[in-house]
């Protein structure tokens, strides 16, 4: 399958009420395993490149060309994701490399700065086809910058919609970006109320929090995009400590990047198959 544009997999998705995952590239070797397993579960995937994986490599272009080069390869559909950048400059470069959406997080401004800046950038993407998502009420996390207990208030993402025309919202419902456990409470009757109250999907960040139960109910109240990160790295890198230690004199990065990336692989396909609705 070639590569898509996001909007064709989150419509889909959105219109047959399931979850799509959205999961964070790292390095070569994660985007290789998300893409397999997203065809192991014959469903389609979204991989995301956030900016601190940005910078952890130095510039956009080398990530961003293996990640699109890995989805034209694909045997299903899949859309590459610019995740919570906070720079404009760096929003408009995935644009012109031919990303299928962006996520400009304008979060840590206050709202009207945020409305105008995110406005910008949407315009941007619209003017070559690409998918803009954007945030309202901090997603917690990230460091502890963020306050805990903060939610997303409705009326006001129906305001925030409104004025910058994104396609769709990440909004705080009680999940937290970075957790290493799953045992982040989701307001499960909030998730309907700003459903209710938009006419564009939502996303779930900090989803590796979150159980699969509550994963399940969130999708069911009205989430579509559900972004997973830390949770896929915790299966990668188990996998390479087990393989190490069983194996202390190996020195071929090759044979244990290669059972990291077997085990995300894995993980990420039973995930895309649970939130489609198909047990996981």
């Amino acid at each position: 399958m070639p590569l898509v544009n996001t909007a064709e997999i989150m419509n889909a998705a959105r219109k047959a009420n399931i979850g799509q995952g959205a999961f964070n590239v790292i390095h070569l070797e994660s985007a290789e395993a998300l893409v397999k397993g997203a065809e192991l579960a014959r469903t389609p995937v979204i991989l995301q490149i956030s900016e601190n994986c940005v910078t952890y490599h130095g510039s956009l272009e080398p990530i961003a060309l293996a990640s699109l080069a890995a989805a034209r390869s694909a045997g299903v559909p899949v859309a590459v994701h610019l995740d919570h950048a906070e720079s404009e400059d760096l929003a408009r470069a995935a644009v012109d490399l031919g990303f299928g959406s962006i996520m400009f997080d304008g979060a840590h401004l206050d709202y009207e700065e945020n409305v105008a800046a995110t406005r910008r950038v949407t315009e941007y993407a619209h003017a070559a086809g690409v998918y803009v998502e954007a945030e309202l009420g901090k997603v917690g996390g990230k460091d502890g910058a963020h306050a805990p207990g903060v939610r997303t208030d409705p009326q006001e993402a129906r305001a925030f919609v409104e004025a910058t025309g994104v396609d769709a919202l990440a909004v705080a419902v009680g999940s937290s970006h970075a957790m290493l456990d799953r045992s982040a409470a989701l307001d499960i009757e909030l998730i309907a109320s700003i459903r209710a109250a938009l006419d564009v999907p939502l996303v779930l960040h900090g989803s590796s929090g979150v159980s699969d139960q509550d994963i399940v109910a969130a999708i069911g109240a009205g989430m579509t995009k559900i972004n997973v990160s830390t949770h896929l790295n915790g299966f990668f890198t188990r996998a390479i400590r087990e393989y190490l230690e069983a194996n202390p004199t190996v020195v071929d990065s090759r044979k244990y990047l290669a059972r990291g990336r077997e085990a995300m692989a894995s993980e990420s396909s039973r995930l895309l198959r649970l939130f489609a609705g198909r047990d996981g």
